[in-house]
């Protein structure tokens, strides 16, 4: 991991940035850096028969507020939302999507970039994936130096490989002392879980950290596939 960073966390959702990347964000904290995320869609919109902001400002602002508390656990800075229709991402132009990422990698200058999986079943997730990976395309001078896509339950294990190729980690960040915070910011969404054996439960994530830590000889764990990763002198990942 780059030391002193600045990082940013690109999620589609209020509370993917937690399922996916929780325990790496408060490590990055407890090291010293300074993690932003962004969140791109509302959240609830979808759960009715048309999409009503009006109708579904409550749930919204609940979701907004649930981020926010488990931002404060994990001690990131506060979360920004870009209001974009919830599963219904695939109605706006790629470059509208492209442009609200590349204005926050412009404003914080992430040396590193965490983001969805490119072979999610959910929707907004592959479109949230490819707006990254553009906004994020290694120009000269760009500052980030790596970009890491995260699973998210009941969305990477649920894709096929029709959709795109399935989630094969290459790179794992030990949180066996950062799991606990992961699992007091997602008690802040409660209204997301489900119970058990759902996959976003809980417990499937308690398993899943289990399986990846134990996959690398660690207690807990989360695991990426890796996008782009540049070395440069006197820089350690």
């Amino acid at each position: 991991m780059i030391t002193n960073a600045a990082v940013l966390v690109v999620a589609a959702h209020p509370d993917d940035e937690v399922l996916g990347a929780g325990g790496t964000v408060a490590r990055h904290v407890d090291q010293g850096d300074r993690v932003h995320s962004l969140i791109l869609a509302e959240g609830s919109t979808s759960r009715g028969d048309h999409r009503n902001v009006a109708e579904h400002s409550d749930s919204i602002d609940a979701l907004r507020a649930a981020a926010g508390a488990a931002a404060e656990y994990l001690g990131s800075e506060p979360p920004e939302f870009a209001g974009l229709p919830d599963n219904r991402m695939d109605q706006i132009d790629l470059l509208d999507v492209i442009k609200v990422v590349e204005e926050a990698v412009r404003r914080i200058s992430p040396s590193i970039v965490y983001t969805h999986h490119g072979g999610d079943l959910n929707l907004d997730h592959r479109i949230t994936h490819q707006a990254v990976l553009t906004a994020c395309r290694p120009l000269p001078g760009s500052p980030v130096r790596a970009v890491y896509c995260f699973e998210t339950l009941s969305s990477s294990e649920w894709g096929t490989p029709e959709i795109g190729a399935p989630f094969v980690p290459n790179h794992f960040i030990d949180i066996s002392a950062q799991m606990a915070r992961k699992q007091q910011a997602l008690t802040c969404y409660r209204q997301e879980m489900r119970a058990f054996p759902h996959a976003r439960s809980m417990e499937s994530v308690a398993h899943l950290a289990g399986f990846r830590g134990a996959s690398v000889g660690v207690d807990a764990a989360e695991a990426f596939s890796v996008a782009r990763q540049v070395l440069t002198p006197n820089v350690a990942l």
